[in-house]
């Protein structure tokens, strides 16, 4: 799975964002569920979900900035 990159969130849309987060959350706290029951397959998968929700998080923070600022 490749990597998605920042351009690829700014694309979003605002409400696109919001849920994606949310999934990512849900995804990482899945995650550490599966790591503290020792049934993590994919440990790598830490690493992508944690960009990603920064990513996400980076942009919807430069969009909140943009509408106070205006």
């Amino acid at each position: 799975m490749a990597r998605p990159t920042i351009t690829d969130v700014r694309s979003l849309s605002d409400a696109q964002i919001g849920e994606q987060i949310d999934g990512v959350r849900r995804e990482l706290f899945d995650l550490r569920f599966q790591q503290a029951t020792r049934r993590l397959e994919h440990p790598h998968r830490f690493k992508e979900a944690r960009i990603k929700l920064a990513h996400l998080l980076t942009v919807q923070e430069e969009r909140q900035r943009s509408t106070v600022a205006s």
